[in-house]
């Protein structure tokens, strides 16, 4: 029998991973924030996914962070600014060896939560699939991609990416995670902001090709600055790619701000300021961005932390 996958959040990606695995026949359990949330995914009879515009509901078993069964495997699909206070409830359920996946947009709450958490290993994931929820218990399959996972710290693969490819999950284990993650930090810091500012999908920003190549060229610097040059390599020709491949999609923080739900900014943009900051770098098109978007996001009445 196949260790339990046990899943937090249901989000996109969350119901994503949780509703494949469940078709594969993984055993998985669905953690809920209350005894509330718990009844309104009882009421709905499960997860829905819908793929090539056909709905399955997958009936997969819910609790919440109070139950008493122990935790092996626990994908951590929630929001960056949720993760740490999530699995630190979860934390005394979590079995001698436990592993964590880390699903988290940006940087900084990977580390914030491995420090929670001693005795399990955390695994970071930089996924580019493309999913969105039309409704509650429910998610959109919207665009095929890839997940990479990796430790920094133990680089050795383990077993259960079986798992993930009987559940179609296409994947790969990385020995340089932290270059993927920079490198997705650094794609969502040049596009994601833009999107909100000039309230357009991703393919309007080839109207303001100017301001995407000057970002490209302080976040380019800033990624040589941090030891990382492979995550810089012809940035701004990958931006120009997935702004030109991912034209008709919204960027996860514009459906955000759309949504009035707050965004990532701190594990984004912030994450980005506060390095350069350290490093004494001066990027100014980078800390301009950010005191706009966090204007904007006060004139909504939306949280910039």
């Amino acid at each position: 029998m196949s260790t339990t996958w046990h899943v937090l959040g249901a989000g996109s990606l969350g119901t994503l991973w949780a509703t494949r695995l469940a078709r594969a026949g993984v055993p998985v359990r669905l953690i809920v924030r209350d005894e509330q949330r718990l009844q309104a995914y009882r009421a709905a009879g499960g997860l829905t996914l819908v793929e090539h515009g056909e709905a399955k509901t997958y009936d997969i078993p819910g609790e919440t962070a109070d139950s008493s069964e122990p935790i092996n495997r626990l994908l951590v699909a929630c929001k960056a600014y949720d993760a740490v206070q999530a699995v630190a409830r979860l934390a005394p359920r979590l079995a001698p060896g436990a592993e964590l996946i880390l699903l988290q947009n940006g940087l900084g709450s990977q580390d914030a939560v491995a420090a929670q958490v001693s005795q399990a290993r955390c695994i970071s994931a930089s996924s580019t699939e493309g999913a969105f929820r039309d409704g509650d218990w429910r998610v959109v399959f919207a665009g095929h991609g890839y997940t990479w996972l990796g430790d920094a710290g133990h680089p050795v693969a383990p077993i259960w990416l079986e798992d993930l490819a009987a559940a179609g999950i296409p994947h790969e284990w990385s020995t340089d995670i932290l270059t993927r993650l920079w490198r997705k930090l650094a794609l969502n810091c040049a596009i994601n902001p833009l999107t909100v500012l000039h309230d357009c999908r991703n393919g309007g920003l080839q109207q303001h090709h100017c301001e995407v190549a000057t970002l490209c060229a302080e976040l380019t610097e800033l990624l040589e600055r941090c030891g990382q040059p492979a995550a810089a390599e012809d940035l701004q020709q990958e931006v120009e790619r997935v702004i030109q491949a991912t034209a008709a999609n919204y960027s996860s923080m514009y459906q955000d701000v759309a949504n009035q739900r707050r965004t990532e900014i701190s594990y984004l943009l912030g994450y980005v300021c506060k390095v350069a900051a350290r490093h004494q770098l001066n990027l100014p098109h980078l800390n301009q961005l950010k005191a706009r978007l966090t204007a904007h996001l006060h004139s909504l009445g939306l949280p910039s932390d």
